[in-house]
């Protein structure tokens, strides 16, 4: 495995198919803040148009929803972290944290129970519907939206059982495109990787060979 790692301030309409050339796989990274996010956004509507293989880990993911929301769902969206006044918040500061001031402890912390979707790719890669894994996070993705986006192709795969936050996206016609609010790498070692790692780097494998 070859790994390239990229600023997404580097990264905007012009200079991605360039910047993004010749990869077989895309992770977008965890992160906080606005710093390059429309790069990342850019990154995600280059990778979901041209098919390549997807990873979006909490604010990958949250992305990710943004970007669908503006270029497939056309709407003037964006994260309220990105943007507080944007006329559609698809991506917004959880309820409990709204009335909290200041940083540090006050954010989503430790492990939450996820059901998976049945017949899901996220499903047959945890193979079980029923997961556990740990979070650290202030936003979330505004159920409010949750119908538009499963109508026009991005599923919620995984929700909370308890309070119906949407843990995890994947489309529907895509070879392997998967984000997750929580994060993997948290419980991910040298000796026994976490399977979304497998799989993704399995499809960023046969993506590479199918091009070939």
């Amino acid at each position: 495995m070859n790994l390239k790692w990229i600023s997404s301030e580097d990264i905007n309409k012009e200079s991605v198919s360039e910047t993004l050339k010749g990869l077989d796989g895309i992770l977008v990274a965890p992160g906080f803040g606005e710093r390059g996010m429309e790069g990342k956004i850019e990154t995600i509507r280059y990778v979901r148009e041209k098919q390549i293989p997807f990873f979006g880990i909490c604010l990958g993911m949250q992305c990710a929803v943004v970007e669908f929301a503006r270029n497939v769902l056309k709407l003037k969206a964006s994260s309220t972290e990105l943007n507080p006044k944007t006329k559609h918040p698809v991506i917004d500061m959880m309820a409990e944290q709204k009335k909290i001031t200041t940083k540090g402890g006050t954010m989503r912390l430790g492990a939450y129970k996820c059901r998976l979707a049945k017949g899901s790719k996220a499903a047959a890669v945890y193979g079980s519907t029923n997961i556990s894994e740990r979070h650290r996070h202030r936003y979330e993705f505004n159920n409010n939206y949750l119908e538009q986006f499963e109508k026009a192709g991005m599923k919620a795969s995984g929700t909370n059982p308890d309070s119906g936050l949407v843990e995890v996206i994947e489309l529907k016609d895509h070879p392997w495109f998967i984000g997750v609010q929580f994060h993997p790498e948290l419980r991910s070692t040298v000796l026994n990787p976490h399977p979304l790692f497998i799989r993704f780097i399995e499809a960023a494998v046969k993506s590479k060979k199918s091009n070939s």
